[in-house]
Parts: structure tokens; C-alpha cells; sequence
């Protein structure tokens, strides 16, 4: 199950929605930051999930005024493979392959300036993401502790790579010095 499909799985399996409640939660919760599920993705992996028959649909009602809405719930399978895939994800370690890793191959053919260049932006857009998740934490208040949670392993996440980028920064600057 790939993490997009479990991100909405978990929302159905928490409760009964419709599609533009789980889209309305994704950003309340700020679920964009941990995983890929855009706007336009939802419909999408709500159909895939009830093709293999984890979710199942029915038109209902709206609440007051308003067309009726097909609102999404878990099967038993789908509880089932949730569970399943949730306690795979909190036991296995994932080393992610990333473009970033892929960049860092190739440094020695690309001209230092230019690499310095990249690296300070990589480092400044960190600090935004870092900031921008600060003030999600003050706005979101009160949060369940696992939430929290979650907003604290990014940021850790996001300190722990500033601090290496930081470090690799001046390490790199000070081998330029040298070979000029």
C-alpha cells in the first residue's frame, strides 16, 4: 500500500466521509507536509482503494440543502490491510531515495560556486519549512499528542538536516579556499 493510500485510508477508517472532508482534513492537519496526496489525487486513490474492495461507497443525503454526496467507509479487508500497512510503518526504518542524494552524487563534476549556490537555498528553504511548521503547531493548539508528535518528528527531521547542511556547508567552502 503506497503511503497516499494509507493517509486516506486512516482518514476513512477513523470515520465515515465524504471526499471533500478528507480534503478539508489533509489541510486542517497539515497532512501535505508528510505525505503526497494533492487535491486532484483524492478521487483517484478513493476508487483504487474500493477496487480492492478496503472501502465501499453509498450516496447519502446532505445535511440541510444540497445535492447527496457519496460519503466513503472502511470494509472489514480495509481495516484489516490498514492496520496492517499503519504497523508496518511504524516498525520498519525507510531510508528515503531522494533527489537531494542523487545531487550530492554528482558534486565533484559541478562548479563549486554553483554548488555552494544550490546548498545555501536548500539550506534557507529549510528554515521556512521549519518556520512555516512552528506557526502550524501555535494555530493548530490544542492537537491530540500524536499529532504533536508528528509535527515534532518533522521538525527534529528538518533541525537534523539543517545542522549537516550547515556543517557540509563550511566543510566544502573551506576545501574551496584551499584548492584556489
Amino acid at each position: 500500500m503506497t503511503n497516499a493510500e494509507l493517509a486516506i485510508l486512516s482518514l476513512i477508517v477513523e470515520e465515515a466521509r465524504h471526499g471533500y472532508q478528507i480534503e478539508q482534513i489533509i489541510e486542517e492537519r497539515g497532512m501535505r507536509n508528510w505525505t503526497d496526496v494533492g487535491f486532484s489525487s483524492i478521487y483517484y486513490l478513493l476508487n483504487k482503494l474500493e477496487k480492492k474492495e478496503y472501502i465501499q461507497s453509498s450516496m447519502e443525503p446532505a445535511l440541510g440543502k444540497g445535492p447527496s454526496k457519496k460519503v466513503y467507509r472502511s470494509t472489514k479487508s480495509g481495516e484489516k490491510a490498514w492496520q496492517s500497512a499503519s504497523l508496518s510503518a511504524l516498525s520498519n526504518p525507510e531510508q528515503k531515495m531522494t533527489s537531494f542524494l542523487v545531487g550530492l552524487s554528482v558534486l565533484p563534476s559541478l562548479p563549486l560556486p554553483a554548488v555552494i549556490n544550490a546548498l545555501e537555498t536548500h539550506l534557507n528553504e529549510l528554515g521556512k519549512k521549519y518556520a512555516e511548521l512552528e506557526n502550524q503547531i501555535k494555530f493548530q493548539q490544542p492537537m491530540p499528542p500524536h499529532v504533536l508528535a508528528m509535527f515534532e518528528y518533522s521538525l527534529t527531521v528538518i533541525a537534523s538536516e539543517k545542522d549537516w547542511l550547515d556543517k557540509f556547508l563550511t566543510n566544502i567552502k573551506k576545501e574551496g579556499k584551499q584548492n584556489e
